[in-house]
């Protein structure tokens, strides 16, 4: 004949079974809410594998008319989702009026990252973006002369990237925290597309005057002002740049006179970290300061909408404001 414990013993035996629990359970509960939150909404096959991307459509969209398309990319081991919070894509779309879709790079769990890097990389990221342009205008009435790319640090080495593979279909790039590591003899790119760069002194991660750093200790990152200087070069653009100071702790190195209306600007956040200006703040202790004096993703719009897509020869430069 079995006896049942003693009650006192069967509470503490509960008590230690849901302890042991616990962290099990909140994993799970933590997994669950990761995976809600942060849920793409898209999904395409591109060089054989599934590719996802989170696409924002604002509720003016009119299907009768033409629209622009932003793709934002996120930073290494980031996510869409992230993306689109750091960037506050969505509020500048909304009150503009154009379509913005964040694509997932590659990558175990949550953690992606792009093929941005130099020659002999895989090319699969490059494909996808053109993969992914393709199935947005089957689906939504794109203006094929104003699809603009820009990112957050790997992310915006992607955009860098894609001006140079897709240059007859990226309108214009904008680079935020920029990690870039192809270099310039293997981007042959016939045109050069408008490009504003957005980078702050304090960067702990992509250095503002280059070097090493300890998040890719095998690469080198440019000096931001040089390789913007050099960028403006290749666009065919007058040697002399104007300085403006635009707030408090922000300056605005603006290229005129450039072929083909390839405009090149340089927006340097004193003081700013490895973040997006006016956007979500990060965990300042690890990346740095967000500037308020700044909204990025609207002065990037600015100057987007100003730069489309058009035959060689026809110069359309209006350089965006904060």
């Amino acid at each position: 004949m079995t006896t049942k414990p003693p009650v006192r013993r069967r509470i503490v035996l509960s008590v230690v079974f849901a302890l042991l629990g616990a962290p099990v359970l909140l994993a799970l509960v933590e997994a669950v809410s990761f995976n809600v939150a942060n849920r793409n909404n898209g999904a395409i096959i591109s060089s054989g594998r599934e590719r996802e991307y989170l696409i924002h459509v604002p509720k003016s969209y009119d299907r009768s008319k033409a629209t622009p398309l932003v793709i934002s990319m996120h930073g290494g081991a980031m996510w869409p989702a992230s993306q689109r919070d750091v960037s506050q894509w969505n509020r500048v779309a909304d009150r503009h009026g154009f379509l913005v879709v964040y694509p997932s790079g590659m990558g175990l769990s949550r953690h992606k990252v792009w093929s941005a890097g130099q020659e002999g990389t895989s090319l699969r990221d490059v494909q996808f973006i053109s993969d992914l342009i393709d199935a947005l205008k089957a689906e939504y009435n794109i203006d094929s002369t104003r699809i603009y790319a820009d990112g957050l640090s790997n992310g915006a080495g992607m955009a860098f990237r894609l001006s140079c593979e897709l240059p007859d279909r990226i309108a214009a790039i904008g680079m935020v925290a920029s990690a870039v590591f192809l270099s310039w003899e293997h981007c042959p790119a016939h045109r050069q597309a408008p490009t504003i760069v957005v980078h702050g002194t304090a960067d702990s991660f992509a250095h503002y005057h280059g070097g090493t750093s300890w998040v890719a200790r095998n690469q080198t990152f440019p000096d931001i002002p040089l390789w913007t200087a050099t960028k403006a070069e290749r666009s065919g653009c007058g040697p002399r740049p104007t300085l403006s100071r635009v707030a408090a702790d922000v300056t605005r190195t603006t290229y005129t006179g450039c072929a083909d209306g390839a405009a090149v600007e340089l927006y340097t956040i004193h003081g700013g970290g490895h973040t997006w200006p006016g956007g979500e703040a990060m965990a300042e202790w690890f990346v740095g300061t967000t500037s308020r004096s700044m909204d990025a993703s609207s002065v990037m719009w600015e100057f987007f909408n100003a730069h489309p897509l058009r035959p060689q020869g026809e110069v359309n430069e209006k350089p965006g404001k904060v």
